[in-house]
């Protein structure tokens, strides 16, 4: 299906990003936000959830503190992957790749070095309808941006490669809000193919479901919601697992990075807390 702009509405995992985009455009309202996205309202607006649009309706107290529970944890892991880039490039890294971009808009919101080259990996629909309202907005992005229309699930290395991407050169990875929605498999697979593809001083940022959190949010999901899709979550020992692929890892607390950030969570903390769902990450010499 398409809107009345002939953009493909949002359907499926890519629609969640819409969701995403809309908890970024209400940050950006805030009067000391964390993180300033000007494009992610219109976005949200695009897809359907603009802030005139309300959410659906709770099914119980329990349903809406866990999507305010969600919507914080975005807020606070966009903080947590600025910053990291912002990191890698003082580092001298100049490539940077978003796995499942989405509505993404580093690109644009960002201040980036020259030479600086950022790839934006995802299925064709959402990056249609992301060019569609970037066009919309006349929004020139502050790096050189290459999109690579592929599926995950099929040969992306070969994609990246074909538009440029050098593995002989430092990148830095994120994941962000896309690796709960793969199996564990498709977790490791992914993973491996990072590393193949990336050079000592490579970083790379996660985000990871924390143990439990899947059982927690699902049960009484609403049918299409994020969390009806979740099915993964981090291993227990996250940071021995990240090392066995070849990479030097810390991890963090949603609760931890809030507190860091001036947000700190006044609620007890849940039993799965004690693993980090925010990942930080450099590829050790090889």
């Amino acid at each position: 299906m398409t809107d009345a702009a002939g953009r493909a509405e949002p359907s499926g995992v890519w629609a969640t990003a819409v969701g995403v985009a809309r908890v970024r455009a209400m940050e950006t309202a805030r009067e000391q936000p964390l993180f300033r996205d000007p494009l992610a309202l219109a976005f949200a607006t695009a897809g359907g959830r603009g802030p005139e649009t309300p959410p659906p309706p709770y099914a119980d107290e329990a349903a809406r503190r866990r999507r305010l529970a969600v919507a914080f944890s975005i807020v606070i892991r966009t903080k947590f992957l600025d910053d990291l880039l912002d990191r890698a490039v003082a580092s001298g890294v100049r490539q940077v790749v978003l796995l499942g971009a989405g509505m993404d808009s580093r690109a644009f919101r960002m201040d980036w070095p020259a030479g600086t080259r950022l790839f934006e990996v995802d299925t064709a629909e959402p990056l249609g309808f992301k060019a569609s309202v970037l066009r919309q907005e006349r929004a020139v992005p502050r790096c050189e941006r290459i999109t690579v229309p592929v599926d995950l699930r099929e040969d992306w290395p070969g994609a990246l490669a074909a538009a440029g991407h050098d593995p002989a050169q430092p990148t830095v990875w994120i994941a962000e809000g896309l690796l709960i929605y793969l199996p564990e498999d498709a977790v490791q697979s992914l993973l491996e193919r990072v590393g193949a593809l990336s050079a000592a001083g490579s970083r790379m940022g996660l985000t990871l479901g924390p143990r439990g959190v899947v059982e927690r949010f699902r049960g009484d999901a609403a049918p299409g919601s994020a969390a009806s899709m979740w099915v993964s979550e981090m291993p227990e020992d996250p940071v021995g697992w990240l090392d066995g692929l070849g990479w030097e890892a810390e991890t963090f607390t949603l609760r931890e990075r809030a507190e860091a950030y001036g947000r700190p969570v006044l609620t007890p903390p849940q039993q799965d807390e004690g693993a980090g769902g925010l990942v930080s990450a450099v590829r050790a010499a090889r």
